[in-house]
C-alpha cells in the first residue's frame, strides 16, 4: 500500500503541463531549450511526510503546488534549483521554517505559505524582487524581516492575518506598489507613521487586534486609493482627523471600539456623516494649534480635502500657494524622496532662515 502511495506520488511529481516556453534571455536564471516547454507540478493533498525524488528538471517548473500535506521541511536542494517558477504554494502543511534558498526565486510572484507553523519568514525572502503576492496568514509570525518593504517593491498584496505580529516593519511603509494590506487578528500595537508612500494602497484592514491597537497615524489621510479601511475591534478612542480627507474611501468598518470622536450618533449615520464630521473638527483645528495647522496646509498642498477644504484660511497664507511649488504626492514614490511627508517632518517647527 505504501508502494503503491510513492509510485502515485511519483506518477505526479511527473505529471506535466504544456505552459509556455522559457525565457532564456534573463541572467542568472536556468536555460531551457526552445523545444522544452515549463511545466506544473500538483502535489497536493497526498499526506506526505516528506517529498519524493524528482525525475523532472526542476528548472521546468513554473507552478508548484505541494499544499495539504504534512511536509516539516522542504530540501534547500530542492528549492535551489525551482530557478522558473512563478507560483509556490506550501499552504496546510506542518513547516516551521522556510529554505534560506528561497531567495533563488528571481521570477517568483506568487508565494503562499499559509497554514503553517512559521514564526520567521528567512531574510533572503527579500531577493524574491518579482514577488506579486504574499499570503502567510495562519501562522505564528512575530515579526517580518526589517527590510521586507525596501526590497520588495513589486508586492502588491501582503496577507499576514492570524498571526502575532505586534509591529509592522518601518520599511512597510516603502511597498510603493502594495494594494491590499491584510493585518487582522494579530498583537499590533501601532501602525507605521509614515504610510503615506503606500500610494496605490486600496484595501487595509488591521481588525481584531485583540484590543492592542490604540490609535491610527494621522498620514493615513494621505493614502489617496484608499477604498476600504477596516479597523473595527480595536481600543481605537478617536479617528484621526485626515480620514475625512480620504475621497476614494467607500467602506469603513470601526465597530468594536470605544470611540469619542466621532460621536456615536455620527458614526451611526454612515460614513458620508463620519467624514464631513472628521473634515469639520479639521478645519475648526486649523487655527488653533501649530501641530495641527502644519498638517492641514500639506493636506490642502496635494488636494486631499473633500468639498469644505480650509475656507477662511489667513490672507497671507493664501498668497502663500503658488502652483508650481506644490507637486502631487505621486511624484514622490523614489526613493529620494522616502520620508519626505513623514508625520515626524511635518509636525516639526519650520526654521527660519539665518538672517
Amino acid at each position: 500500500m505504501l508502494y503503491e502511495q510513492q509510485q502515485q506520488q511519483q506518477v505526479r511529481f511527473d505529471l506535466r503541463r504544456k505552459k509556455g516556453k522559457a525565457d532564456q534571455r534573463k541572467r542568472g536564471t536556468a536555460v531551457v531549450d526552445e523545444d522544452e516547454t515549463l511545466e506544473v507540478v500538483d502535489l497536493s493533498g497526498l499526506s506526505m511526510e516528506s517529498l519524493p525524488n524528482p525525475t523532472l528538471n526542476l528548472a521546468l517548473i513554473c507552478k508548484l503546488d505541494i499544499s495539504n500535506n504534512n511536509l516539516q521541511t522542504i530540501p534547500e536542494s530542492m528549492v535551489a534549483r525551482l530557478l522558473n517558477v512563478v507560483v509556490l504554494d506550501v499552504h496546510s502543511n506542518q513547516l516551521k521554517v522556510l529554505p534560506n534558498s528561497i531567495g533563488c526565486l528571481v521570477k517568483l510572484k506568487v508565494l503562499n505559505v499559509a497554514g503553517n507553523y512559521l514564526r520567521f519568514l528567512p531574510r533572503t525572502i527579500e531577493n524574491c524582487r518579482s514577488l506579486e503576492e504574499l499570503n502567510a496568514n495562519f501562522n505564528q509570525l512575530v515579526r517580518l524581516p526589517d527590510t521586507i518593504g525596501f526590497e520588495l517593491l513589486n508586492l502588491k498584496k501582503l496577507s499576514v492575518s492570524s498571526n502575532k505580529l505586534v509591529l509592522l516593519p518601518h520599511s512597510t511603509s516603502h511597498l510603493t506598489s502594495l494594494r491590499i494590506l491584510d493585518a487582522r487578528l494579530n498583537c499590533l500595537r501601532s501602525l507605521p507613521e509614515d504610510m503615506e508612500n503606500l500610494i496605490k494602497l486600496e484595501v487595509l484592514n488591521v481588525s481584531q487586534n485583540f484590543q492592542c491597537l490604540e490609535t491610527l497615524p494621522y498620514s493615513i489621510g494621505l493614502l489617496l486609493s484608499l477604498v476600504e479601511l477596516d479597523v473595527s475591534y480595536n481600543k481605537i478612542m478617536a479617528l484621526p482627523d485626515s480620514l475625512g480627507c480620504l475621497q476614494k474611501l467607500q467602506k469603513l468598518c470601526i465597530e468594536g471600539n470605544p470611540l469619542t470622536s466621532p460621536l456615536v450618533e455620527v458614526v451611526a449615520q454612515g460614513l458620508h456623516a463620519v467624514k464631513q464630521y472628521l473634515s469639520e473638527k479639521m478645519n475648526a483645528g486649523h487655527r488653533s494649534p501649530a501641530k495641527k495647522k502644519s498638517w492641514i496646509s500639506k493636506l490642502v498642498r496635494y488636494g486631499t480635502f473633500n468639498g469644505s477644504r480650509v475656507s477662511r484660511m489667513n490672507q497671507e497664507e493664501s498668497e502663500g500657494f503658488t502652483a508650481p511649488d506644490y507637486q502631487r504626492i505621486s511624484g514622490f514614490a523614489s526613493p529620494r524622496y522616502m520620508g519626505r511627508f513623514s508625520p515626524r517632518r511635518l509636525f516639526s517647527p519650520r526654521r527660519s532662515n539665518a538672517s
